[in-house]
């Protein structure tokens, strides 16, 4: 497939990244008829799995709602804020994430926020997307529930509307926190039941266990909510069992770790639980040093049915079409591999099935 460019070379963790990332469009091998790599990328139809609509929060708009809403800010301008993105690990990111978040206070920041998502990843052909979001860090500084959902429903409508893309709303517990607070989240949601279409699990991994909210689950279940959880990100193998067996998820968000079992691998194939990997994530929080190291390659050896997707991407450098240009250069993914890639968002979305068999049948038509 050729080598990365220059620009993807010099990637490593914990370095912020322009944006665009300087190795967008550049130093792919041709796929014949003068394509490049990119072009092929750019033309694939994908679903989004794992997204947190947060993290999709770019500086400039940032500091828009701050003006808007009187907020101030710990930095003095955008590129102040963009120097800052030099995480090392999670928590380093989950900080300024936190802070980020202070600036959505009205219904109309929660769809402006969500529309500018929108807006960008129409541009790189993305269909249909589950996000995330995080009630419990909007509740706590005293926004509504309500506010929340109906600023973020409001843009999945218009997106509908303008740009033909569908989507569903998936519900995170703060695992950081403790397990009454996510009942009474929980309690929250139920009215709501037909706008969020799943319950999942994020923040700090590392000392909180999915185990810890193994009564949300179950009553989330009971409630008819779909579930997944983050696991296997920085925590422990472990922890992706107790997703599997004790939460009883329906996917599995990151899952990296997994590879450290070579048990927990084989129960992962044998059940096609499909993983949500994130690859500049992955990168610029350090869980690999160089893209080059990233374990895509080894779970598409191991045939686990990986999706591809960009976690919070105005943090760490890119959206869909740069996680797949950034890992696909550098494991020399095939064209065919990240085709099949992203037909797997497809089939593992939360669609009903005959939505999803329609999904599936246009993507395999090329439209």
């Amino acid at each position: 497939m050729g080598e990365a460019s220059e620009g993807f070379r010099q990637l490593r963790c914990g370095f912020p990244l322009p944006n665009p990332p300087p190795y967008r469009g550049r130093g792919f091998c041709f796929l014949g008829s003068g394509m490049t790599l990119t072009d092929a990328i750019a033309r694939l139809p994908k679903a989004e799995l794992h997204i947190h609509i947060e993290g999709s929060l770019e500086p400039e708009l940032m500091f828009a709602l701050a003006k808007r809403n009187n907020v101030r800010l710990r930095y003095p301008d955008v590129e102040a804020l963009r120097a800052a993105y030099a995480f090392t690990n999670l928590q380093d990111f989950l900080d300024l994430y936190y802070q980020g978040m202070s600036v959505l206070l009205t219904e109309a920041d929660f769809y402006d926020l969500a529309m500018a998502y929108f807006r960008k990843v129409a541009g790189q052909n993305v269909r249909y997307v589950e996000f995330f979001f995080d009630p419990q860090g909007h509740t706590a500084r005293g926004v509504a529930f309500e506010t929340v959902i109906n600023g973020l429903t409001r843009a999945q409508a218009d997106a509908a509307a303008q740009f033909g893309i569908q989507s569903r709303m998936i519900m995170c517990i703060l695992r950081h926190l403790d397990e009454a607070d996510a009942l009474r989240t929980l309690d929250q949601a139920l009215p709501y039941k037909d706008k969020i279409a799943g319950i999942g699990l994020d923040s700090s991994e590392v000392g909180h266990p999915p185990s810890k909210f193994k009564r949300v689950f179950r009553r989330a279940r009971d409630a008819g909510f779909l579930l997944v959880a983050h696991a296997g990100e920085e925590g422990p193998p472990s922890y992706v069992w107790e997703a599997i067996d004790v939460l009883g998820v329906d996917r599995v968000d990151h899952g990296n770790r997994s590879l450290e079992d070579p048990a927990l691998v084989q129960r992962l194939a044998k059940d096609r639980m499909a993983l949500t990997v994130c690859p500049l994530s992955n990168l610029r929080l350090c869980g690999v040093k160089r893209m080059e190291e990233h374990p895509l390659r080894r779970m598409l050896d191991a045939g686990l049915f990986v999706t591809l997707n960009s976690d919070d991407p105005a943090y760490f450098g890119g959206y869909m079409n740069e996680n797949f240009a950034g890992v696909g250069s550098a494991l020399s993914l095939s064209a065919a591999e990240l085709r099949q890639i992203a037909r797997n968002g497809f089939a593992a979305s939360f669609m009903p099935e005959a939505e999803k068999a329609k999904a599936l049948a246009a993507f395999d038509r090329g439209v």
